[in-house]
């Protein structure tokens, strides 16, 4: 079956939003793993508006399923993974001040700079993941790079899928097809719910992981997270 990373920012925003430690992220993340999620995703961003520096650390010490820590590789980032040493880093063109990831790197433009990265990661012995999107020559690109996996930037499929799901999910069967052939693993995230997953994991070929925040978290509000966790696994059964 395809993975499921639950990305637990959005614990970390309900938190911060009253101060103190409550709803708890090191707490969350281990019951999401109680649950049955097979990873923990946190993109702890520059102004800490919801996963912290220290939530990083304190997580590294409950985490026991695959651990990925997202972001820009700055240096601060880069000092994050040395330090803590998750199972997976991915790498997103974010600028500081960007709400929420929504576009893919342009691999061509930045190959030596995303090839530092990686050559620094795998010397770390941490797998390397670059956010992008279905351009052929972009996929092309992140094996030129040497990363070890992509993850698509789904976005464009959710917004599309309601008016045409296989002109929407078309873009991403070709591009995971041209990646299975190039030999890079592929993971998804952004906008993934209960509604378009099932579909989508359906239609790409070898996909290996879906990293899930937003729409999960929200669903728990109806569900409870032991039967959110439950209801997104089911969807991502082979």
């Amino acid at each position: 079956m395809t993975n499921l990373s639950v990305n637990v920012n959005k614990i970390a925003t309900l938190r911060n939003a009253r101060g103190g430690n409550t709803p708890n992220v090191t707490q969350v993340a281990i019951d999401c793993e109680r649950f049955g999620a097979q990873g923990i995703t946190i993109h702890p961003r520059p102004d800490e508006r919801h996963i912290t520096k220290k939530d990083v650390y304190d997580l590294k010490e409950v985490v026991t399923t695959e651990f990925n820590i997202e972001g820009y590789p700055n240096e601060r980032f880069m000092q994050l993974i040395a330090d803590n040493l998750p199972e997976q880093a991915t790498l997103v063109p974010d600028p500081p001040g960007v709400l929420t990831s929504n576009a893919g790197w342009n691999t061509k433009e930045n190959k030596e700079f995303l090839k530092d990265i990686c050559d620094k990661l795998r010397a770390l012995g941490v797998r390397s993941s670059i956010f992008i999107e279905t351009d052929l020559d972009m996929i092309r690109g992140a094996a030129d790079i040497g990363v070890d996996r992509i993850e698509f930037y789904t976005g464009p499929f959710a917004e599309q899928y309601h008016n045409n799901a296989d002109k929407a999910v078309h873009p991403y069967i070709k591009a995971a097809e041209l990646a299975n052939e190039l030999g890079i693993g592929i993971n998804a995230g952004h906008d993934l719910n209960l509604k378009n997953l099932g579909f989508f994991k359906r239609s790409i070929p070898g996909l290996l992981e879906v990293s899930i925040g937003h729409a999960l978290i929200a669903d728990s509000l109806y569900f409870g997270l032991e039967q959110t966790i439950y209801k997104y696994k089911e969807l991502l059964v082979d």
